[in-house]
């Protein structure tokens, strides 16, 4: 029998429970994954705790969207994955597991210069940046601000836009500087005096914003600094962006992705990849936790813990 962590209600990190689960098989233009490291989300606490519309639960509900694991199976039909492959994993459903069933258009091969860890903190994080740098066109006579960019999706978002060749500002907490400087970027405080601060650190006007924090301050800022709207885009206020003018990339948006903004996400998986092997990307990698302590990954994540958390089966 595989092991998944599930859940059975809406609520506190204390739902999610490790149980047994049938051993996945693959079948036509399927592959079975066994699964070494799972990345751990903010959208996945947000779902799980009810922030984030789901469907009603009328069976035990999986959780896990990124991960990195060994191809354990391969099903008829598919090309490019043998067993014994390693691989990382993005869009899935349920990688809080020992072993799971993915479709391989969900995996890019992970060289071995890539750790799991690193491969199981590409998916959500990485996808988000790159597709939302890409929908604002960022470019190398660009000036961004990034809002939260010391974390997972801010510090992909930094190390993406400055390979682009723009300039990066980006906001974090004090302790935080000294990551985004290593990282490329111009980092400034958030809290009041915010928007003064920004136009000090920036050689140019600001001329585009990936908004990754959601806070009023963050919003307000943004809207003072660049009068093209259509350059602002959140990840986080989705529901009420259209109230401001400014572009929503998930985060609550009742507009989905487009096709191609969804094929962005999915081709930031191999392009991350091939950096990290090269050495031209990092992950900031935090707490490892067995897979039974799912509960408490999840506590750190809401707790806004540094570095990809990631469990362990």
């Amino acid at each position: 029998m595989a092991r998944a962590i599930v859940y059975t209600e809406i609520g506190s990190p204390d739902v999610l429970h490790l149980t047994e689960v049938p051993d996945p098989l693959a079948g036509p233009g399927e592959i079975v994954v066994r699964i070494e490291a799972a990345g751990v989300n903010p959208i996945d606490a947000k779902i799980r705790g009810g922030r984030r519309p789901s469907p009603p639960i009328t069976e035990p509900r999986p959780v896990g969207f990124d991960g990195a694991g060994v191809v354990d199976q391969v099903g008829d039909g598919v090309e490019g994955f043998a067993v014994g492959d390693r691989v990382a994993i993005r869009d899935a459903h349920g990688t809080y597991a020992s072993a799971l069933l993915v479709r391989p258009e969900n995996l890019a091969l992970l060289p071995d210069a890539v750790t799991a860890a690193e491969g199981a903190g590409i998916g959500i994080p990485a996808g988000t940046a790159y597709q939302v740098l890409r929908s604002l066109a960022v470019g190398p006579d660009d000036v961004l601000l990034v809002h939260a960019g010391s974390g997972a999706v801010g510090q992909a978002a930094v190390q993406f836009a400055v390979a682009w060749g723009a300039t990066v500002i980006a906001t974090a907490s004090p302790s935080r500087h000294a990551q985004l400087r290593e990282l490329g970027a111009i980092p400034v405080a958030y809290g009041d005096g915010l928007l003064e601060r920004v136009r000090d650190a920036a050689p140019s006007d600001v001329t585009v914003v990936f908004d990754g924090a959601g806070t009023d301050e963050a919003i307000e800022v943004s809207l003072a600094l660049v009068a093209d709207r259509d350059r602002i885009g959140t990840i986080v206020r989705g529901p009420d962006a259209a109230s401001f003018g400014i572009r929503a990339f998930s985060g609550g948006s009742p507009v989905p992705l487009t096709d191609e903004e969804q094929a962005w996400r999915a081709e930031a998986l191999p392009k991350t990849i091939e950096l990290l092997a090269s050495g031209d990307f990092v992950i900031e990698l935090g707490p490892e936790l067995p897979l039974a302590e799912a509960a408490r990954a999840h506590e750190l994540v809401e707790a806004h813990v540094a570095g990809k958390i990631v469990l362990l089966p």
